[in-house]
């Protein structure tokens, strides 16, 4: 052979040589590839699982706030219903008290009154509130229920409630009985 085959001959096994080694890193590479990828894969799958649990665990944090806020407000409002049935009780037992006060017999006016007083203050125990609502108050179409409207007595009683016709209650924060009013247009 002359030298510029082996020269050729040279250039060709090195070229053989490093491209075998070439393959063999690039081979190696593909491996260590394949194992990154796969160790990605599975970083991608447990950041996706964590963040599936950490919804999962927000989500249930979230349920137990709302059903013990909800079994509060039941505890709270547990005897709403026996204490809407009393209201009118309630009604009555104040008319009775204002025609008592106009009779003579002091000594029964007074019993009656402690028993009245004795149930108000147990209803106001169990979290029963009179909404307090005064002629010359403004009307509010969100507390208050406008029975009729009638021409005002003066200008400043416009809009404005002329006369109570029967107590607003509340039992905690809910409004169980709006109050019956007279509105002055």
């Amino acid at each position: 052979m002359s030298d510029k085959e082996n020269t050729f001959d040279d250039e060709f096994l090195e070229d053989e040589l490093l491209g075998g080694e070439t393959q063999e890193q690039n081979q190696d590479n593909e491996i260590e590839g394949e194992e990154l990828s796969e160790e990605e894969k599975l970083r991608i799958e447990l950041a996706k699982e964590k963040d599936k649990f950490l919804r999962l665990f927000a989500e249930f944090e979230n349920y137990k706030r709302r059903t013990s806020k909800e079994r509060m407000e039941l505890f709270k409002t547990a005897g709403q219903e026996v204490i809407v049935s009393l209201l009118p009780v309630l009604d009555d037992f104040d008319r009775a008290m204002k025609e008592l006060a106009k009779t003579d017999d002091k000594e029964v006016f007074k019993g009656i009154e402690l028993i009245n007083v004795k149930l108000n203050e147990t209803l106001k125990s169990k979290g029963l509130e009179i909404l307090e609502v005064r002629a010359g108050d403004v009307f509010d179409a969100e507390i208050h229920e406008a029975i009729t409207q009638i021409p005002a007595p003066d200008k400043k009683m416009k809009g404005k409630i002329i006369d109570v016709i029967e107590k607003g209650f509340k039992l905690g924060d809910r409004i169980i009985r709006h109050p019956k009013v007279v509105v002055g247009n």
